[in-house]
C-alpha cells in the first residue's frame, strides 16, 4: 500500500462502530415507521370495502344454505366478494360477469363431462371450450376467468353425476344479488371519496407547482426534478379518481339513500378529464423549467410570478373540491382567483425570449383553460378569459 494512502487512512480515522450501528438503527426504525403508517392507511381506506365483503359473504351464505338449502353453497358468498371486491368501480358489471362466466363454465362443462368422462385432458378440453365461449359472448376478464374456474369444478369437485350444476348456477346469482343489494343498501359515500382523490391531485398538482416556482427563482435544479418526480407519480391516483367516479355512479343510481348526489357526482365527472390535462401541462411545464434552468436561460421574472399564483389557486380549487355546498371556497372564487391570474399571461412576457421559457408561458395558459373547467366554466369561456396573443384569436377575448 503506497505511503500516502497509508497516511490519508490515519488522518482521517473511521467512525466509532456503535455510532455507526446506532445509525443504522435508527434508519431501520425510520423505515419501519414509515412502512407501518402507510399500512394504517391503506388499512383505513379499505376500511369499508372489506366490512361490505364480509357482510356480503355472511348473507350470500346464509340465503343459499339456510334458506334454499343447497349442501355446501361456496358459491354464493365467492360471488359476493368477487363481484364487491375492494375497488369502488364497475362493480355491477363484476356482478353480471361473474354470473354469466359461472353459467357458461358450467354449461359448457355439464354437456362435455357428462359424454367424455373427467379426466386431464377432459380439463384441458373443457377449460379451454368455456374461456372460449365467454371471450366470445363478452370481452370482460372475469366472465372468462369464472368460465375457467366453473368448468374446472364441474369436471372435478361437481361432476353432472353429482348433480351440483344448476345448484352453483343458482348459487352465483344469489352472489351477485347480494352484492347489489349491499350496493344499495350498506353503500359508501358516492361523491366522498371521488372528492378526497381530486383534491389529492390537486394538492399534488399546487406543491409541483410551487416546488418549479422556487427552482426558477433560484436558478436550481433540484427543486424542479423533485417536481417532476412528483408530477409523474399523479398517474395511479387520476386511474383511482376515475375509478372512485365509475363507483359513485353505480352507488347514486342503485341507492335511494344517495339518489340526490347524481348532481353533485355529475359535476366532479365532467372536472376528471381537465384535471387530467391539467397534471400533463404540468409535467411538460415542469420539463421545460429544468430545461430553462439547466440553459440558464433569461426568464422575464413576472412569469415565475405567474406560476406561483398558478400553485396558490391550484390550492383554492382543492380547497373547493372538498367544500361542501355551500361552504367557501365555491367554484365562483375558484373561478374568480384563476382569471386574476389568466389577466397576467400576456405574451408580452415572452418577448425576445428563448424556446424554452415560450413553452413554459403556453403551458401556464394552457393550465388555466385545464383549471377554470374544474371551476365548471366550458372551454370555450375558458380560452376566452385569456389575454390575445394573435391580433385574430379563433375566440374573442372576455374583456
Amino acid at each position: 500500500m503506497p505511503a500516502a494512502w497509508t497516511c490519508w487512512r490515519t488522518a482521517i480515522p473511521e467512525p466509532p462502530k456503535h455510532l455507526a450501528s446506532n445509525r443504522f438503527r435508527k434508519f431501520n426504525l425510520d423505515r419501519g415507521r414509515e412502512r407501518l403508517r402507510a399500512s394504517v392507511t391503506r388499512l383505513r381506506a379499505s376500511a369499508f370495502p372489506v366490512l361490505q365483503c364480509a357482510l356480503a359473504a355472511g348473507l350470500a351464505w346464509w340465503i343459499a344454505n339456510d334458506l334454499i338449502h343447497h349442501p355446501n353453497p361456496f358459491f354464493a358468498p365467492i360471488a359476493a366478494v368477487v363481484s364487491l371486491g375492494l375497488s369502488l368501480g364497475a362493480r355491477v358489471r363484476r356482478s353480471f360477469e361473474l354470473i354469466a362466466g359461472v353459467t357458461v363454465g358450467i354449461g359448457v362443462g355439464d354437456l362435455l363431462i357428462s359424454f367424455i368422462g373427467t379426466g386431464a385432458w377432459q380439463i384441458v378440453l373443457v377449460v379451454a371450450l368455456a374461456m372460449s365461449t365467454a371471450i366470445f359472448l363478452d370481452g370482460g376478464p372475469i366472465i372468462a376467468m369464472q368460465a375457467g374456474t366453473s368448468g374446472v369444478l364441474v369436471s372435478t369437485l361437481i361432476p353432472p353425476s353429482a348433480g351440483g350444476g344448476p345448484d352453483r348456477m343458482i348459487d352465483a346469482l344469489i352472489g351477485g344479488l347480494v352484492c347489489l343489494l349491499v350496493i344499495a343498501f350498506v353503500p359508501t359515500h358516492p361523491v366522498l371519496r371521488a372528492r378526497q382523490s381530486a383534491a389529492g391531485i390537486l394538492g399534488t398538482a399546487a406543491e409541483v407547482l410551487q416546488l418549479v416556482a422556487d427552482g426558477l427563482v433560484a436558478n436550481d435544479p433540484e427543486p424542479i426534478v423533485t417536481a417532476l418526480h412528483k408530477a409523474r407519480d399523479t398517474q395511479a391516483a387520476i386511474d383511482g379518481l376515475r375509478s372512485s367516479l365509475t363507483g359513485g355512479r353505480e352507488i347514486s343510481r342503485l341507492s335511494p339513500l344517495y339518489w340526490n348526489s347524481r348532481d353533485r357526482l355529475e359535476r366532479l365527472s365532467r372536472a376528471a378529464d381537465p384535471i387530467d390535462n391539467a397534471l400533463r401541462n404540468i409535467r411538460v411545464l415542469a420539463r421545460r423549467s429544468l430545461s430553462l434552468v439547466r440553459d440558464d436561460e433569461i426568464l422575464d421574472p413576472r412569469l415565475v410570478d405567474e406560476v406561483e399564483k398558478l400553485a396558490h389557486a391550484v390550492e383554492v380549487l382543492r380547497r373547493m373540491v372538498l367544500a361542501d355546498p355551500g361552504q367557501q371556497p365555491d367554484r365562483a372564487e375558484a373561478a374568480r382567483v384563476l382569471r386574476s391570474v389568466a389577466a397576467g399571461a400576456k405574451a408580452e412576457l415572452v418577448q425576445n425570449a428563448g424556446i424554452s421559457a415560450t413553452v413554459v408561458f403556453a403551458q401556464i395558459r394552457s393550465l388555466i383553460v385545464d383549471l377554470l373547467q374544474v371551476a365548471g366554466l366550458s372551454r370555450i369561456s375558458a380560452i376566452a378569459t385569456l389575454p390575445p396573443t394573435v391580433p385574430k384569436p379563433a375566440y374573442p377575448p372576455d374583456l
